[in-house]
């Protein structure tokens, strides 16, 4: 699967880990102890949230690639 939707990684001193946030996909997050292994682990949760929206008939939104921020 190829990752078109826009994603915000960032360091947490309070997790201890790389944060990865999918704004387009309420609720999806990930994490992990390396920036890559924080991308890996997004791909993961992407594909899943988008099952499970699937399963449960709701609309997956379209990624619109860079997002602008005011």
């Amino acid at each position: 699967m190829s990752i078109k939707y826009e994603l915000i990684i960032y360091w947490s001193d309070e997790d201890g880990a790389f944060v990865v946030e999918v704004p387009e996909l309420p609720g999806c997050m990930a994490d992990g102890e390396t920036y890559e292994e924080a991308v890996t682990n997004a791909r993961q949760v992407i594909e899943e949230w988008i099952e499970t929206a699937q399963e449960l008939g709701r609309a997956i939104p379209e990624p619109k690639g860079r997002l602008m921020y005011a």
